[in-house]
C-alpha cells in the first residue's frame, strides 16, 4: 500500500480516515456503539449477507470503527489490509485448531 512519503507518526494519525466529516466537521475517527444496522430493503441485506456488496450487518462482524482501525494497521505495515479481531475470539481459533 502506498504511503504518499509520510511518515509513520503522519500515518498513525490519519490512516484509515476520511478528511472531515460532512456534517458535524470532527476530524476524529467516531466510536460507533451500534449494535444492528438498518437494511435499505431486502435485496439489499441478501447483497450484503452474500458478501456481493460491502457493508455493515451486525457490528461482531464488522463497524466503522473496527474498519478505520484496520485500514489504519495495514497502511503503518505496508499490508494490502488488516484484520481486527477481539481477544476472546483468538483464543477460541486457537484452542480450536489444536
Amino acid at each position: 500500500m502506498a504511503t504518499d512519503g509520510k511518515r509513520f507518526e503522519t500515518l498513525a494519525l490519519h490512516s484509515g480516515t476520511h478528511r472531515a466529516d460532512p456534517v458535524s466537521g470532527a476530524v476524529a475517527v467516531p466510536i460507533y456503539q451500534s449494535a444492528s444496522y438498518q437494511f435499505h430493503d431486502t435485496g439489499h441485506a441478501a447483497r450484503l449477507f452474500a458478501i456481493e456488496e460491502l457493508g455493515n450487518i451486525y457490528t461482531r462482524v464488522q463497524n466503522p470503527t473496527q474498519d478505520a482501525l484496520e485500514q489504519r494497521v495495514a497502511q503503518l505495515e505496508g499490508g494490502v489490509g488488516a484484520l481486527d479481531a477481539a481477544e476472546g475470539a483468538s483464543q477460541s481459533a486457537a484452542r480450536n485448531a489444536a
